[in-house]
């Protein structure tokens, strides 16, 4: 069904229950239905965290990925262990291109410069309690001296920066290893697309 935002929805009010260093609303709000009318008045509570952009960073002369892994709190409760193996990410700041973002967080989170990067995906993370959209590139590195630790003091980040092959990289995939939806996700589209990512990459080169 065709979707006109002003026509479909009627929001009548957007409360603020939290604001810190992310945000939690309220919204009430009624919507169309597809057998015809209108929904009751419902509230649903929001968590708006901004949106981020991902990148997989891949040596295409080296066949490796650049991985790193971090501490995150909300795998605490549901992970075997909450240091997860993941990709370079960041919140998409006011002003800023999701590709700006990637470039900028592979320098402050692996120490890498990047090359080419071609955009894969963009989706929603969890729409029925998040804003959140995610887009996911992919982005030439040179992996050769990549590793150690990175990350802001600032921002209490401790990332261990790691060189895998890329069929390491899929076996850890294959193995339930990796349970973060942006690497599922990037590494999954590369287990499809990498034989020919990698050829057209050498010969671009």
């Amino acid at each position: 069904m065709a979707f006109n935002r002003d026509d479909d929805v009627k929001v009548t009010a957007i409360e603020t229950l939290f604001q810190g260093f992310f945000r939690m609303v309220r919204y009430h709000l009624s919507h169309r239905l597809y057998g015809g009318g209108w929904s009751p008045v419902i509230t649903r509570e929001v968590f708006e965290r901004g949106h981020a952009a991902v990148m997989l960073p891949y040596d295409p002369v080296r066949d490796e990925l650049v991985m790193q892994e971090q501490f995150r709190v909300g795998a605490l409760a549901t992970s075997e262990r909450p240091w997860l193996k993941e990709l370079v990410a960041g919140i998409i700041d006011e002003g800023e291109t999701a590709e700006q973002v990637v470039r900028r967080e592979a320098m402050e989170e692996a120490g890498l410069e990047v090359g080419r990067v071609e955009k894969l995906f963009s989706y929603l993370v969890s729409p029925g309690g998040t804003t959140e959209r995610i887009d996911l590139f992919i982005g030439e590195v040179d992996a050769s001296n990549a590793g150690g630790i990175h990350g802001l003091a600032s921002e209490a980040e401790d990332i261990r920066v790691e060189v895998v092959s890329r069929q390491q990289a899929l076996a850890l995939l294959a193995a339930g290893t990796i349970d973060n939806a942006a690497t599922l996700i990037g590494l999954q589209w590369l287990q499809v697309n990498g034989e020919a990512l990698r050829a057209r990459w050498l010969a671009e080169r």
